[in-house]
């Protein structure tokens, strides 16, 4: 073992994927993880890292190829930090992502024996998202060809795309995406040639100086509407550009129906304002899911998956077994897509999200689609199941729970307060196994674990949703 150095090369066997989506290979009984190879690979890896425990490693040399390759099709393979999957098959895909599911449940939740169902494939492998977030930086990462060339200075200085898989602060400009639209990627383009002849700096992600920091393309796949989120720095000087731009974009792709400005203070590089204006159009837009409408604004949580995210919304309505006459709490509910769809099937129906937006959306959201048996609570959500559920808040105790949070999970406060109320059932939507894991081993001395499925919403990469039904013990 202490042979094994950082710089030395090793011919491994790649062996399996895991969480995170890097691979696993072992020297000298030593595991090591490299991005970029499949199970079945045979390398030639460099040792980059070495700690006590572990090493990392990069590939230096395909030796013999594995089964499970596939070609990837994307220019930026390898470079951006999205869709790192894509030279592995899709059906191999699933069967890992069902894998890491398993792992996590097992050493994480203690759930020894819970059966973890086959992944339900994604509808769509390609132009599956309905929203997509690309960088401006005032630097420009470059290839080693571009390096290399001469003459080209002035273009290296002004970027719009996505960011270095790796590395926050270095972007690359995308010439093309399978991920969301191709007219998407040609809004990118037509964007970043705007903006870099008017005159008007790019942000620096290291300088925080610079008007420009981010384009927000959401699309409603089923509706052909798009809108546009311009997120810039605080500068009222450059607000007539942003007009201008506006202008030039609605008149090059008419299918652009809203466009919305929001001024960033934040040094946090997330696509998100302290302040909005609606430039051109109603400020939204509508999509259909599941025979309903949803509206859609700039800064609120929705699918970003919309043909998968049926069959998800399925499953929660079948392991939820609805009778017709329960009190259904959503947590983390967004802009009520879950609470809404499952209106119809019970007698009423509770959202509570902490997005002030978000909840406005879901409120119009019910009355777009006539449903008068849903309503929607707007904070913090330790703070207000709390209230919503002591005495004297008019609040129906649920009989069901369903939870989406985000990638963070639930906050303890939040396990407490379900653990505290015990529903007789709770669905867990989560886009994390991770955090799923810490959540459920909170929940298995009350709650037995059923159904384990994973969903497939983001082909390509390591992400895997998950529904999961647990029932209270009697």
């Amino acid at each position: 073992m202490d042979d094994l150095k950082k710089g030395r090369e090793y011919e491994l066997l790649v062996e399996k994927l895991v969480f995170g989506g890097k691979a696993l290979a072992r020297v000298e009984g030593l595991v090591v993880f490299m991005d970029h190879a499949v199970p079945g690979q045979r390398v030639r890896a460099l040792i980059t890292r070495k700690k006590r425990q572990y090493c990392e490693a990069r590939v230096v040399e395909v030796l013999s190829q594995s089964e499970a390759h596939t070609e990837p099709v994307c220019p930026h393979f390898g470079v951006c930090g999205g869709c790192q999957w894509q030279d592995i098959a899709y059906e191999e895909q699933l069967k890992w992502k069902r894998v890491q599911v398993a792992d996590s449940l097992e050493h994480l939740a203690g759930a020894q024996g819970v059966k973890i169902e086959a992944a339900v494939p994604s509808d769509r492998l390609i132009h599956y998202r309905n929203k997509m977030e690309f960088t401006f930086s005032d630097r420009r990462w470059l290839t080693p060809e571009e390096i290399d060339a001469a003459g080209m200075r002035d273009a290296y200085t002004f970027t719009l795309g996505l960011h270095v898989r790796s590395w926050f602060d270095k972007v690359f400009n995308v010439e093309d995406c399978l991920l969301e639209s191709a007219e998407a990627v040609e809004i990118v383009k037509e964007t970043r040639d705007w903006c870099r002849g008017s005159g008007v700096p790019a942000y620096g992600i290291k300088s925080q100086r610079g008007f420009w920091r981010f384009l927000v393309i959401r699309e409603g796949k089923r509706t052909g509407q798009t809108l546009l989120h311009l997120v810039t720095s605080d500068q009222p000087e450059h607000e007539a550009a942003v007009n201008t731009l506006t202008r030039h974009l609605v008149s090059r792709f008419p299918h652009i129906t809203t466009v919305v400005h929001s001024v960033s203070r934040k040094k946090a590089q997330v696509a998100f304002g302290d302040q909005s204006r609606v430039v051109a159009g109603p400020g939204v837009i509508e999509e259909r899911l599941g025979g309903l409408r949803f509206r859609i604004s700039a800064e609120s949580f929705f699918q970003t998956n919309p043909f998968s995210a049926e069959k998800l919304y399925d499953e929660v309505s079948r392991l939820a077994a609805f009778q017709g006459t329960e009190t259904v709490w959503d947590l983390y509910c967004g802009t009520g897509s879950i609470a809404l769809s499952v209106a119809p099937r019970v007698a009423r129906v509770v959202g509570f999200e902490v997005v002030d937006q978000a909840i406005e959306d879901a409120c119009v959201n019910a009355r777009l689609n006539g449903i008068e048996n849903a309503r929607f609570i707007s904070g913090d959500l330790k703070e207000r199941i709390n209230h919503a559920r002591g005495p004297g808040s008019g609040e129906h105790h649920p009989d069901i729970v369903i939870t989406d949070p985000p990638r963070a999970g639930m906050h303890p406060q939040v396990v407490g307060a379900l653990l505290e109320m015990g529903p007789g059932r709770i669905i867990y939507v989560s886009c994390n196994p991770a955090t799923l894991a810490r959540d459920l081993a909170f929940f298995t001395e009350r709650y037995e674990i059923g159904t384990v499925r994973p969903f497939d919403l983001f082909p390509h990469t390591p992400h895997i949703e998950c529904v999961v039904r647990m029932d209270r013990k009697r």
